[in-house]
């Protein structure tokens, strides 16, 4: 990847599922940093610690599954059937997918939506004339976290990864 963007054939390089250790390994010996790294993020999953290493090294977080990924082989509805969001969102008159999309966007995060409803697909936008306030956050912030995709399809008595804590290298 650092020889396509040498020739200029990509602007920037990017990752995706990076765990802490796994960017701290690639930063020791790429010549060029990944300028985004795309993970699983919502108000279930918060990633802090990813965000915190990701923010200290200049590299760009960008969140997919902000809404647990209903409908996938590997997703969750905790986040739209999440209490306290939809408390938030009965309270300020917004969607539960409208909270956790502006949670994601207030937290500096670029999100990843994916719908091919048209109705959904305008109201995901509608999060940029509102937003959260120090108490709602601190009201998700306290959210339990639960991680959507444990990527046990990926597993392999032949390696690379033998666990599910192989794979997030512990943060999980």
């Amino acid at each position: 990847m650092e020889k396509c963007q040498e020739l200029g054939l990509t602007k920037t390089i990017g990752v995706s599922n990076f765990t802490c250790k796994k960017l701290e390994r690639l930063l020791a010996t790429a010549k060029i940093p990944p300028a985004v790294n795309q993970v699983e993020m919502n108000p279930i999953w918060q990633q802090k610690k990813l965000r915190e290493y990701c923010k200290e090294k200049g590299i760009h977080f960008s969140a997919f599954s902000p809404l647990g990924a209903v409908g996938t082989n590997w997703g969750h509805n905790r986040v739209m059937e999440n209490e306290v969001l939809k408390q938030i969102a009965k309270a300020k008159g917004k969607t539960v997918a409208q909270v956790a999309i502006r949670w994601v966007y207030q937290q500096g995060v670029s999100v990843i939506v994916k719908s091919f409803n048209k109705e959904r697909m305008e109201q995901n936008l509608d999060i940029f004339d509102w937003e959260l306030s120090a108490e709602e956050l601190q009201k998700i912030e306290q959210i339990p976290q639960y991680r959507g995709s444990r990527a046990e399809a990926y597993l392999s008595e032949n390696g690379p990864f033998r666990t599910v804590e192989e794979i997030w290298d512990g943060e999980i």
